[in-house]
């Protein structure tokens, strides 16, 4: 052990084994270096004065993540051990503290968290090899440093010379990562670095980085000084040529426009290519008589080009807590989404020059996926720009017509942003599968331009005919579906899936949102109407049945109307809405949801559906007529749907006599029939296979199915049962359905984590990879298999 080593197991050695416990929030603090804080948190200024009453030394110990209330689950498990050098008390109970590190410490135990934290600790000691590689290091970290000390304006010379006079290479590369521009999990992973020359490397890594951003930003700013001088040499001559112009007296309203556009042109801070092309334009404008038909064209064309945001845009807001309240204040639940704004952010705060995320919201329809699009808005700080794609035909709509055309015009891409004047507005592209084709072209090819961040950059108008930048826009679209959306196209966004809302999560969402809104549209107030929780569950339940919200919103809205109504006749009290009031209002139930009580039948199965506005629960029906082996086949089946009706017939036919007395021949004599009700409602898919094989061993063998058993899933001629989509859709429908069971592929039971845990908790789950497995479930077993009249 070096000399060194052993004096700082000396000094840590008086470190008490037990300390009280400081959160610095994202402050790293560093053996030996002086660090002020101010505070009047209350369990913090007690921990203050009860640490100044004993040793007067305290565990500093960063946050992993910012909380309003530190536990000891958010602390990092290696700090530092300071002393307090100085203590201020303020009148207003605040106090101010200076603390000095003295050794780096690691918390073995937590002995205490009330009033405020208490842990037992042990000294880290440094790992240091005299060596002369060691000594390099040392001198290449203070090199470098004194380098980033000449090129940061915010650090003072007179770092360079304390640095100078630090005498151990440990003690170096602590204050230079305390003075660096570092990262919270940047400092703690130079903190828990025990080794000094490993140290010392990663704190080289960093200060590489931080040369490197230094440097470039250094030549920005000469470039930017070059081109200020070029430009005041300009605006010196063009003031020369103006009062030379006044003298001869050959001023003119053309000149005077000339000027006004290149004043305009000045102003807009065009980039090099938009700059060049502008000017070329503005040239040929000078030159021509403002009689000539092209004068307007030129003309139409410049003003478009200092109108469009080539350098204007808004400042993002980066404080990802207040960007998560606003998300939270104007959507319920949808986290998914939520988390990638967030993620968004965060990566955004640290690397500035990142290019827009190119999001697809999909969704049934009332979801919410329009007003997110809002609400990100809001919470980023920046503009929100809103386009319709829905009919949309001619690829000019997008990309612009060229100017050899009478009124041509930019494409609504740019006009949108000139209307936004902003370059980095949340774009909404909305219902984006529902874009059509025709003989003028395909919007939809023209998009891959517009959504491909490696192209974007560089996006061509062709009215502009040069790039306009869209890597810093932010793109949302939105559909219902995804499958109509060009491949190629959906191969470059990043697919978000909003599913239907449960009727727990709609509740909240009327109760929080739509009731004020509604309230607030029909000049009512909450001392005026209210509603209980039961009464907007028997509104979700009994009047409604879609996967986002916009009925149960038109339904209060009409409660409200009704209300107002009243008010307006006389009735002014208080008036609460029950569940018992809702038929007054709304008349009767329109849907009917107690599937659960109904008695188990023989021939009929109920199956789980996905439908684009969330699940639904469909029932089989199948029976035996007198007849020659037919199969009828009714109920508006699409082509797989009707496959999978034949494969659970051949199934059937070689298996039926395992769970039921059945004679051979029994399809020789009889038609089997299968009808799905809600015949006008087209119905596909292979998810039916379990249920339609049920049904028919049902019938076949007389034995009933549960009625509060749901089930889905694709069968194979083996009886293999394969995974299907749509899980959390059906699961909430089978839910709603009042469903005790559901039989579902072994390979979805990964799916559930999608399903919400209150939904998951009332309903039993079983995960199946055969029929027999299903039919043993389904089926009421009979203590003898009677023989089945066929």
């Amino acid at each position: 052990m070096t000399t060194s080593a052993k004096a700082k197991e000396a000094e840590e050695q008086q470190i008490p084994s037990i300390l009280p416990i400081l959160p610095s929030g994202d402050a790293v603090l560093f053996p030996a270096i002086l660090v002020p804080l101010a505070t009047s948190d209350a369990r913090t200024v007690r921990l203050i004065d009860e640490a100044v009453g004993a040793e007067k030394i305290v565990g500093v110990f960063a946050e992993k993540t910012d909380q309003e209330t530190s536990t000891p689950e958010v602390l990092f498990s290696v700090g530092t051990a300071a002393t307090i050098v100085r203590m201020l008390k303020v009148p207003d109970g605040s106090v101010q503290v200076l603390f000095q590190g003295i050794s780096r410490i690691r918390i073995v135990e937590i002995v205490q968290t009330q009033p405020y934290i208490k842990a037992r600790v042990i000294p880290l000691l440094e790992h240091v090899e005299e060596t002369t590689e060691l000594q390099a290091l040392a001198r290449n970290l203070l090199s470098q440093f004194e380098t980033v000390i000449s090129l940061a304006p915010h650090l003072p010379r007179e770092l360079g010379v304390a640095a100078l006079n630090i005498p151990t290479p440990g003690s170096l590369a602590d204050f230079v990562a305390a003075n660096l521009n570092l990262s919270r999990e940047e400092k703690q992973e130079i903190l828990e670095t025990l080794d000094v020359a490993e140290r010392i490397t990663k704190l080289t890594g960093y200060l590489n980085r931080e040369l490197e951003i230094l440097e470039i930003g250094s030549k920005i700013q000469q470039d930017i000084k070059t081109q200020m001088d070029k430009g005041q040499r300009e605006y010196y001559l063009r003031e020369q040529l103006k009062a030379i112009q006044r003298e001869l007296g050959e001023g003119d309203q053309q000149s005077a426009e000339i000027n006004e556009v290149r004043q305009k042109l000045d102003a807009a801070n065009l980039p090099e290519i938009a700059r060049k092309e502008a000017e070329r334009e503005l040239d040929r404008l000078s030159k021509m008589s403002p009689m000539s038909a092209d004068y307007a064209v030129v003309r139409t064309y410049l003003d478009w080009m200092v109108a469009l945001p080539w350098s204007k845009g808004t400042e993002d807001n980066l404080d990802i807590a207040q960007a998560a309240r606003v998300l939270d204040e104007d959507h319920y639940d949808l986290e998914k989404v939520k988390d990638r704004i967030l993620d968004y952010l965060a990566v955004r705060k640290i690397k500035k020059d990142m290019k827009g995320p190119i999001l697809c919201f999909v969704g049934p329809p009332g979801v919410g996926k329009t007003s997110l699009g809002k609400s990100i808005a809001r919470a980023m700080g920046r503009k929100f720009v809103r386009l319709s794609l829905g009919g949309v035909r001619d690829e000019a709509e997008i990309r612009g017509h060229r100017r050899t055309y009478v009124g041509a015009l930019p494409g609504r891409i740019l006009q949108e942003l000139r209307r936004a004047e902003s370059n980095n507005p949340v774009f909404m592209l909305d219902e984006v599968d529902k874009v059509g084709a025709d003989f003028r072209g395909d919007p939809s090819a023209a998009l891959l331009e517009v959504l491909d961040p490696e192209q974007n950059y560089t996006f061509s108008d062709h009215y502009l005919d040069i790039p306009f930048d869209l890597s810093k826009v932010m793109f949302i679209t939105t559909a219902n579906m995804a499958d109509p959306i060009m491949p190629a196209l959906r191969d470059r966004m990043e697919t978000l899936e909003l599913p239907g809302y449960t009727e727990e999560q709609k509740r909240h969402i009327a109760k929080r949102y739509l009731v004020p809104r509604q309230l607030a549209e029909n000049g009512l107030t909450p001392d005026q109407l209210q509603f209980t929780d039961d009464a907007l569950s028997s509104m979700i339940r009994r009047y409604t049945r879609e996967a986002g919200v916009r009925n149960i919103e038109r339904e209060i809205g009409t409660v409200c109307r009704r209300t107002a109504r009243e008010r307006a006749l006389g009735h002014e009290e208080l008036k609460v809405v029950t569940p018992d009031d809702v038929p007054y209002y709304l008349g009767p139930p329109r849907f009917r949801v107690e599937l659960a009580e109904e008695e188990d039948e023989v021939g009929v199965a109920t199956g789980l559906a996905w439908t684009p506005v969330g699940g639904e629960v469909l029932f089989v029906e199948v029976a035996l007529v007198r007849g020659k082996g037919g199969l009828i086949i009714t109920g508006k089946l699409g082509d797989v749907m009707q496959e999978s009706a034949r494969a659970a017939l051949t199934y059937a036919r070689g298996h039926a006599s395992e769970y039921g007395d059945v004679s051979s021949d029994f399809y020789e004599k009889y038609d089997i029939h299968i009808h799905v009700p809600a015949g006008a409602i087209p119905k596909d898919g292979p998810s039916a296979g379990v249920t339609l094989t049920t049904a028919l061993i049902s019938a076949i063998t007389k034995r009933p199915v549960r009625k509060q058993v749901g089930m889905t899933g694709e069968i194979t001629l083996r009886g293999r049962v394969l995974p299907i989509g749509g899980i959390k859709e059906k699961t909430l429908a089978a839910h709603l359905a009042g469903l005790k069971k559901i039989i579902m592929p072994k390979e979805n039971e990964k799916d559930l984590v999608d399903v919400p845990e209150d939904i998951r908790k009332d309903l039993e789950f079983v995960f199946v990879n055969t029929v027999d497995q299903v039919l043993r479930e389904a089926l009421v077993p009979k203590p003898e298999l009677v023989k089945a009249q066929v």
